[in-house]
């Protein structure tokens, strides 16, 4: 028994040391050396391709189908795998490695600058929402047909696990953070945890299809805000609204002269989207870079002897299993996070008459 989660263990750090190694292109030539920033936005930003690993001068990756518009030439679409890992141009498009278009397709103007054409391919983190949201479709369906089927039995196993999960946030968050009304609400909040909860879990697989960034980018948050936001005021009762316009506070504070509350009302109407959106980037973009930031120490020390080198790659592969187990339970609590406040900035709007 000892033995074998020996052999378990020695081969999760080989994996895990496998995959950090495979995602660095590194040489003996002083003129290519290893950067760690680089290193690490490369693989938290988008792509046009889905990289997989590195095998010698060899990268494995999935080539994505680009699709542009220019002013010049119109409809463009090819596949990623044309401009060659970046290193290419094709069609007069290519992608540029420094400015302020870095990692984007460009290309250059009659007085040779580089500029954007429209741009609507399907990168990385697209293909990993479409794939990540046909999933979360998969699961609810398949906890559906449970209840289709056998209306009278508990569900066991996954839709068990799914089952408890949908009711824990439901009686513990949603029921008793908007009220009497909460129903109308559940489906697009229950969607919205399994949505992050999934996507989360999927940007921790390193290899594909997984290991995507869609959480820790600013504009898929944003958008889920953007959700939260227009649910918030749209469903937001009148008595909601006077007390952003007319809160009930002394007569000057809320003057045309000096309308110091409800501007400051009104600011807390954007404020709080807000920090929906920041809140989850952050703190998703902050764990992937801590685990690549583990990684990269395995290349930083390489020159350092054998012996240096040896035991900071086991230090750092440790670390590193260490980071993602973390990242599993900040997985669930950023979701959960997300729609507790959700739930309570939508509780909050549900506000009733005053009756003196």
């Amino acid at each position: 028994m000892e033995n074998k989660r020996f052999n378990i263990m020695v081969f999760v750090l080989l994996l895990f040391g496998w995959l950090a190694g495979g995602q660095v292109f590194a040489t003996n030539n002083e003129e290519e050396k290893f950067k760690p920033a680089d290193f690490i936005l490369n693989h938290i930003g988008d792509a046009y391709e889905w990289h997989i690993t590195t095998v010698g001068h060899t990268h494995v990756s999935v080539p994505l189908p680009v699709i542009l518009y220019s002013s010049t030439s119109g409809f463009q679409v090819f596949m990623a795998s044309e401009f060659h890992h970046g290193e290419a141009a094709y069609n007069g498009f290519h992608i540029a490695k420094d400015g302020d278009y870095k990692g984007k397709i460009v290309e250059l103007n009659a007085q040779g600058e580089e500029v954007r054409p429209f741009d609507i391919s399907l990168t990385k983190n697209a293909l990993a929402l479409l794939l990540n949201s046909a999933l979360v479709i998969w699961l609810i369906l398949y906890l559906a047909k449970w209840y289709k089927t056998k209306p009278l039995e508990a569900p066991k196993g996954l839709r068990g696990g799914l089952e408890m999960l949908a009711l824990s946030i439901q009686n513990d968050i949603i029921k008793p953070s908007i009220g009497e009304h909460y129903r109308k609400f559940t489906p697009y909040l229950l969607t919205v945890f399994f949505f992050i909860f999934l996507n989360n879990l999927m940007g921790l697989i390193p290899i594909f299809p997984g290991g995507a960034n869609t959480t820790g980018n600013i504009a898929i948050t944003f958008v889920l805000a953007v959700c939260t936001f227009l649910l918030v005021n749209i469903f937001g009762t009148k008595e909601y609204w006077k007390e952003i316009f007319s809160p009930e506070v002394p007569g000057w504070l809320k003057s045309p002269a000096f309308p110091l509350m409800p501007v400051l009302e009104l600011f807390g109407v954007f404020t709080k989207p807000f920090a929906l959106m920041l809140r989850l980037f952050a703190n998703i973009l902050a764990g992937h870079s801590g685990i690549l930031a583990f990684m990269c120490l395995i290349f930083i020390v390489a020159k350092m002897g054998v012996g240096i080198a040896a035991s900071m790659t086991v230090v750092s592969v440790l670390f590193s299993i260490f980071m993602n187990f973390i990242e599993v339970l900040v997985a669930f609590i950023q979701a959960y996070v997300f729609v507790m406040l959700s739930a309570v900035f939508i509780g909050l709007a549900q506000v009733k008459p005053h009756h003196k």
